[in-house]
């Protein structure tokens, strides 16, 4: 079945960048509207509907962020995603130092973060209900918590070697936060708290670490460049530039062993 999988030969997407896509977030209120953001710094804005009721169709740009408009951002969009209740906003990252948050009815910058490294990855967290917290992984090992409230960085989580080179939050539990770094590691964060990490994913489950120290807790070996929760946060999904994929047991801590 996975074999024969294909792309769906009734729906297309009106092409609109004119280099590489890097980042897709479809609104998670109605799932109609998707963004893109490309390694030139532009940001489309599509919908996802139907509207012409034909079997084929292509879905059409709604509006862009253009290389012609004031707010562009400078270099490559890295991550892109909706505010998570509404689709009156919208966040983007970038190689330019920036995090931008978007109003999309004017298609603005309604704030600004300014990071003294390249950004990587943002998320921000599709449950809170307490927090306005968006985390950044950027050049720096620390990863920084921006407030969409105050407008301002209210914490950082030390603890990495290395650039973090993506975040994301559980979809279970509000507080709780998991970063993939360029030193190997994965920690799992809870933002309550003043030392931050819970723990760190080790891809040999204690077993290696007593014989040495420098093998201990790395969930790969190499870079750690992508993490994904499950939709029901018990397990998380790790990549790495060793070119392997790892299943964990996000409360335990513990790699599932599943072979990919």
């Amino acid at each position: 079945r996975v074999l024969s999988l294909e792309l769906n030969k009734d729906r297309d997407v009106e092409r609109i960048h004119g280099s590489g896509i890097n980042t897709l977030d479809i609104e998670p209120v109605e799932g109609r509207y998707m963004l893109s953001g490309g390694s030139d710094g532009v940001i489309v804005l599509y919908d996802l509907e139907n509207l012409s009721r034909k079997p084929s169709y292509k879905c059409k740009a709604l509006c862009s962020v253009g290389r012609s408009h004031p707010g562009v951002h400078r270099f490559s969009v890295e991550t892109v995603q909706w505010y998570p209740h509404d689709t009156g906003m919208f966040t983007s990252s970038s190689f330019d130092k920036t995090l931008k948050i978007w109003d999309t009815n004017t298609l603005q910058p309604a704030d600004v973060f300014h990071f003294e490294g390249t950004v990587y990855s943002h998320h921000m967290s599709p449950v809170a209900t307490k927090h306005c917290l968006i985390a950044v992984g950027t050049k720096s090992p620390k990863v920084q918590l921006c407030d969409l409230k105050s407008g301002s960085c209210s914490h950082i989580l030390q603890g990495h070697r290395q650039e973090v080179l993506a975040v994301s939050w559980s979809p279970r539990h509000e507080y709780i936060l998991a970063t993939a770094s360029a030193d190997s590691r994965v920690k799992l964060w809870d933002v309550r708290r003043a030392s931050g990490c819970l723990t760190t994913l080790d891809q040999h489950n204690g077993e290696k670490s007593k014989a040495s120290s420098e093998a201990a807790n790395t969930a790969h070996n190499g870079r750690v460049n992508g993490l994904c929760y499950t939709n029901d946060g018990l397990h998380l999904l790790t990549v790495g530039t060793d070119d392997r994929m790892r299943l964990w047991n996000s409360s335990t801590g513990e790699n599932t062993l599943v072979s990919f």
